[in-house]
């Protein structure tokens, strides 16, 4: 199960049959394990990882620390859960040091990501405080490396 995994994050388009040739398996015992993942919750989804500059395209993305108030019985789980669930954000995370949540928020322009933080998160009863910082450039995203056009565009060095 492990291999496939590993094939499923690097090379998610290949077909069941390309999987299976490349895992030594058959195409329906990758189906089968494929079917008893997603089954089990361990698959939760597919996506493409995308270079919005590529297409023209400059959304914001944001980290926003978060700090929370515990619940009694509950800790963090009730409040991550809510919010994970705007629209806004891409990814919600609990961490261990100075915060407790991670939040990954993307919007249109600084403005809407800022609105966000201000009338919509920072409102929550249970939010103690946030620090919001906003993504300046794409090195590696879900184990790609970004492609970058500057190293092409060096001038070669000559004696």
């Amino acid at each position: 199960m492990d291999a496939l995994l590993e094939l499923l994050q690097k090379e998610g388009r290949l077909t069941a049959s390309q999987m299976a040739d490349r895992l030594g398996k058959s195409e329906a015992e990758i189906e089968s394990m494929m079917s008893e993942l997603r089954e089990k919750g361990a698959i939760l989804g597919f996506h493409a990882v995308i270079d919005p500059e590529h297409l023209g395209e400059s959304p914001v993305s944001a980290l926003i620390e978060v700090k929370l108030t515990p619940e009694r019985d509950g800790g963090f789980d009730r409040m991550a859960r809510r919010i994970a669930k705007f629209d806004q954000v891409s990814s919600c995370y609990l961490m261990s040091g100075g915060y407790d949540l991670a939040v990954i928020v993307e919007g249109d322009d600084l403005r809407e990501v800022a609105r966000f933080v201000s009338e919509k998160l920072s409102t929550l009863d249970g939010v103690i405080s946030t620090a919001t910082h906003f993504q300046l450039k794409v090195y590696k995203q879900s184990g790609f490396l970004a492609s970058d056009t500057s190293e092409d565009e060096r001038l070669p060095v000559t004696p």
